[in-house]
C-alpha cells in the first residue's frame, strides 16, 4: 500500500464512549495523529462537556445503542458485544485502529486492510481475573453465575478467534504485550499511553516535600488500605490520602486514630498538582496495566515507591537498575514491604531528582506518544506486518 500517515483512510474503533478517561485519551491522540480519521464505537453515552476531544465528529454506533435501558447498563449487552462489533462496515478504509479493552479488536477488515490494535488490556474479567471479578460480583454460586461462567466461556472463544483478525498488535505496557503473548500466542509493539505531562509539571517555588502522597480511587484492587496500614507504623511520617470510593468507610476506619494520616477526600486537579509537588514521595500499592498516576507524579519532579508488577516496570527507574533512579519498587503486596521500602527510601532519597524524575515522565508524554505511532504507522504502510 502507498500511502502515508495524512492521505490513508483511517478508522478508529473504541468499545464505548461513556466518560472521557484513559482509553479516551488514547482515542484523542490517535485523532490528532489522523485527523481525517472517522471513529466507531458499540455505544456513545459521553457528556457533551467531555466530548472536545472528538472535534465534533459523529460517532457511528451499533444496535446496543437503541436497546433498553442501554443508557445506563450498556454493560449488561456484553454478550451482544462481539456480534456487534462485526456489523460495522469498514470496508472504505485503509487503515483501522481498534482500541482494545474488551471486544473492540474484533472488528472485520479485508486482506487489503491494515488492522493495528491497540490494547489496553486483554478482557481482564473473562480471561485470569474472572475468580476475582465472580467473587466481587456475587457470582461464585448458583444458576446466574453458571450462566456468567458460560458467557464468559463464549466469550474467550471468540476472543481468541477474533485475534487471528488483527495484523499488530499494540500494548500499552510490557506487562499487557505479556498478557497478549499468554491469551493470544502473538508478539506486541509496545507504545506506553499519551501522558498529559504538561499539566503536571515541577514547582516554581522550592518544595516542601514533607508528606507522603497517595491519590487513587478508593477501590479494593488499588489497595490503599495497605498504604494507610503501612503509615500506621510509621507515625513519624506524614500521609497525605487523596480521593474516594466504595472502600473510603474502610479507609476511615484504618486511619481512626492516626494523626499522621490525613484523608483529603476528592480535591482539584490544582490542589492535586500542589499535593504531587510538594510530596516526599508518591506511594503506590496496585498491580495496574499501566499506572498514569505514576508518571504525573515523576513530571512533578516527585519519587515514586510503588509495587514493582504491572506497568510500575516500565516508570519507575529503581535504583537496583539504575544510576539515576526515581523511585524504588517493593516485591510483596503488604503493609510490611511499603515500611520497609519507605525507610530504604530515606537512606537513597539524595540519589534521587526533581530533574531526573521530570526527565523520565517526559518518556511518556503526548509528544511521544504522537511519535512512536506515526513511526509504527508509517512502517505498516511501506513494509507490512
Amino acid at each position: 500500500m502507498t500511502a502515508t500517515t495524512s492521505t490513508v483512510k483511517v478508522a478508529i474503533v473504541h468499545e464505548w464512549l461513556e466518560h472521557y478517561a484513559g482509553s479516551e485519551r488514547v482515542v484523542g491522540e490517535l485523532l490528532a495523529v489522523f485527523p481525517q480519521a472517522q471513529v466507531f464505537s458499540i455505544v456513545d453515552f459521553l457528556p457533551k462537556k467531555e466530548r472536545a476531544f472528538l472535534g465534533g465528529r459523529k460517532v457511528r454506533t451499533t444496535f446496543i445503542q437503541k436497546l433498553p435501558f442501554a443508557k445506563k447498563h450498556f454493560r449488561n449487552y456484553l454478550g451482544l458485544m462481539p456480534l456487534a462489533v462485526e456489523q460495522f462496515d469498514l470496508s472504505g478504509f485503509d487503515l483501522v485502529f481498534s482500541s482494545n479493552h474488551a471486544v473492540a479488536k474484533g472488528i472485520i477488515t479485508g486482506p487489503d486492510q491494515y488492522h493495528i490494535s491497540y490494547v489496553h488490556s486483554p478482557m481482564r474479567y473473562a480471561w485470569d481475573m474472572q475468580a476475582a471479578y465472580l467473587r466481587q460480583s456475587g457470582l461464585e454460586r448458583g444458576l446466574k453465575g453458571l450462566f456468567v461462567r458460560w458467557l464468559l466461556h463464549r466469550i474467550r472463544n471468540w476472543d481468541v478467534r477474533s485475534a487471528t483478525g488483527v495484523d499488530v498488535f499494540v500494548a500499552n505496557s510490557r506487562y499487557i504485550a505479556r498478557r497478549i503473548r499468554k491469551v493470544y500466542r502473538r508478539e506486541a509493539d509496545v507504545i506506553h499511553p499519551p501522558v498529559d505531562t504538561d499539566a503536571f509539571n515541577l514547582p516554581t517555588a522550592p518544595a516542601d516535600r514533607g508528606a507522603y502522597l497517595v491519590a487513587s480511587r478508593q477501590v479494593p484492587y488499588k489497595r490503599i488500605d495497605l498504604v494507610v496500614e503501612a503509615f500506621r507504623r510509621m507515625p513519624q511520617r506524614q500521609l497525605l490520602v487523596v480521593g474516594d470510593g466504595p472502600e473510603n468507610e474502610k479507609i476511615r476506619a484504618l486511619a481512626a486514630g492516626a494523626p499522621n494520616i490525613i484523608l483529603k477526600g476528592k480535591v482539584p486537579h490544582a490542589e492535586l498538582l500542589s499535593m504531587m509537588q510538594n510530596a516526599r514521595a508518591f506511594v503506590f500499592a496496585a498491580e495496574e496495566d499501566f499506572g498514569i498516576t505514576l508518571v504525573e507524579a515523576q513530571a512533578c519532579g516527585t519519587p515514586v515507591i510503588s509495587f514493582g508488577r504491572g506497568g510500575a516496570l516500565d516508570i519507575v527507574q529503581d535504583d537496583t537498575l539504575s544510576d539515576t533512579p526515581t523511585g524504588l519498587l517493593f516485591s510483596e503486596q503488604t503493609a510490611d514491604a511499603i515500611v520497609k521500602t519507605v525507610d530504604r527510601f530515606e537512606t537513597i532519597r539524595d540519589k534521587i531528582s526533581a530533574e531526573g524524575c521530570r526527565e523520565n515522565a517526559l518518556r511518556f508524554s503526548k509528544a511521544a506518544f504522537r511519535s512512536h505511532i506515526t513511526a509504527l504507522t508509517e512502517r505498516v504502510l511501506t513494509e507490512g506486518f
